[in-house]
């Protein structure tokens, strides 16, 4: 049974509607408990004031005679007397309990066992009576007044307001849970177009979105979440199938030249000095192959968290000469100024060869993107807690519309800046700048970039210290 119970699950909305109804339900009884109490309480107490009341009235009438207690003077105070037969059954009593004198129009008066309590409620031959005592003196004469008024009335009042609870409560309940079924409803809805979105949405389709109009509360913010979470993903499909298709492009183009080369070489004999060209041309395509499966590997361990930073301390002024020094026979081989310009001092907290790997890709991109005879500047200053550093060059510079894309994997710009300045016709594989950027990050810094058109690249690292 509690299997299949399981099998059926109760949808949320109909499970919050209920506890919903329930906690209503609850309270609503007790509070008509309370209501029903204080009612029937207010009700004996006006019974009382009247008993007390009415007490108090035929004290005006009790006398004594022959040594006991008893009515007089009943025809001086007629309509009290009439008020008081009417309403009430009211004996006079001697010490003993015995009924001395009594009040009333009714034909078989009750008679109430004599009590020391000032109110309560009797039932004489199975009908409720309130009756109140009081004790008596007139002259030597001892007694007790008892006057009594039956509760039908007030029964009665009670049982009509029992009825009209019993078929309230549940008609409040009927209404309020239909309310609460419809505000779940509308409350929960965009859970429901959450669900509809994510069972449309596959690897091919991510542009699926629940486009929430409504309140930020929870469930808003909810469906803002998920929006922005497909976002993301959709984003991140994109540059992962960007980066598949470059990757496999720029690993098809070497392994091309590999194939075209050897079928070339083979297709005839050739002499031992075309073999060793041929050969030459190979290595330099496996050198390439080389470099960019180390990068492609370098980018995954970065991604993964592979690496085990080993953090010292750098002196950034030594540090940036000997990276500089690395890069200096490029810059000579076009006439290219390299300028220093970064204070002693000056000194943070980093992995040295990662480091050593940013700055030489963003040097080495200088160096390449700079037209013979131009310039390179290096410049460092303390920030605060952070080291900032900048490399410009006088390279033909960046369109704007590329700067935002040009951290990204395989991202080159096509034309002028990939292969213009690069002196073999063959711009890189797009990863350098995204290896710095990611270094950068690595270290808890930013590596960031200003270029106009014609007025060279600036390309800006800030590493905390």
């Amino acid at each position: 049974m509690l299997s299949r119970i399981r099998s059926f699950p109760i949808p949320l909305r109909i499970r919050l509607t209920i506890w919903y109804t329930l906690s209503l339900g609850l309270i609503l009884l007790l509070f008509t408990t309370f209501l029903y109490v204080q009612v029937r309480r207010s009700l004996i107490a006006q019974v009382d004031a009247a008993l007390d009341l009415a007490a108090n009235q035929a004290l005006i009438i009790v006398g004594e005679a022959d040594g006991q207690l008893t009515f007089q003077n009943i025809a001086q105070n007629p309509d009290a007397v009439r008020n008081l037969n009417d309403d009430f059954v009211i004996h006079l009593l001697a010490q003993d309990g015995m009924v001395l004198d009594t009040l009333s129009n009714e034909d078989n008066v009750p008679l109430f066992p004599g009590k020391t309590t000032n109110f309560e409620t009797l039932l004489t031959e199975g009908e409720p009576w309130r009756v109140f005592n009081q004790a008596v003196r007139v002259g030597n004469a001892l007694g007790s007044l008892q006057v009594a008024q039956e509760l039908d009335p007030v029964l009665t009042t009670l049982a009509n307001l029992q009825r009209q609870l019993a078929w309230v409560l549940p008609l409040v309940l009927l209404l309020a849970g239909l309310g609460g079924l419809f505000l779940a409803w509308r409350a929960l809805r965009p859970i429901d177009q959450i669900t509809h979105t994510a069972q449309a949405i596959s690897a091919s389709d991510l542009s699926q979105r629940i486009d929430y109009h409504g309140p930020a509360d929870e469930v808003g913010r909810l469906a803002q979440t998920f929006d922005a979470m497909l976002d993301r993903l959709q984003a991140a499909f994109i540059r992962e199938r960007r980066f598949t298709s470059d990757a496999a492009h720029e690993l098809r183009t070497p392994l091309a030249a590999l194939k075209g080369r050897i079928g070339v070489t083979l297709s005839q004999a050739r002499q031992p000095a075309e073999y060793a060209d041929t050969l030459q041309e190979m290595e330099g395509q496996v050198d390439r192959l080389i470099r960019l499966s180390n990068d492609l590997l370098f980018m995954a361990r970065l991604d993964q968290g592979q690496f085990q930073p080993q953090f010292e301390r750098i002196e950034w002024a030594d540090f940036m000469g000997a990276v500089v020094d690395q890069v200096r026979p490029l810059a000579t081989a076009k006439a290219i100024t390299l300028t220093e310009d970064v204070p002693a001092g000056l000194a943070l907290q980093g992995d040295f060869d990662l480091l050593i790997r940013l700055f030489l890709n963003l040097l080495d991109n200088a160096v390449k993107y700079t037209p013979e005879n131009g310039r390179v500047t290096i410049q460092a200053h303390q920030g605060t807690q952070s080291v900032q550093t900048a490399i410009s060059d006088t390279g033909p510079g960046v369109a704007a519309e590329h700067l935002p894309h040009l951290f990204e994997r395989f991202y080159r710009i096509e034309g002028d800046r990939a292969r213009r300045w690069s002196g073999n016709g063959q711009g890189g594989a797009g990863l350098g700048l995204a290896i710095a950027y990611e270094i950068a990050r690595f270290h808890g810094g930013k590596l960031s970039v200003q270029s106009k058109v014609d007025q060279g690249t600036t390309f800006f690292v800030r590493l905390p210290t």
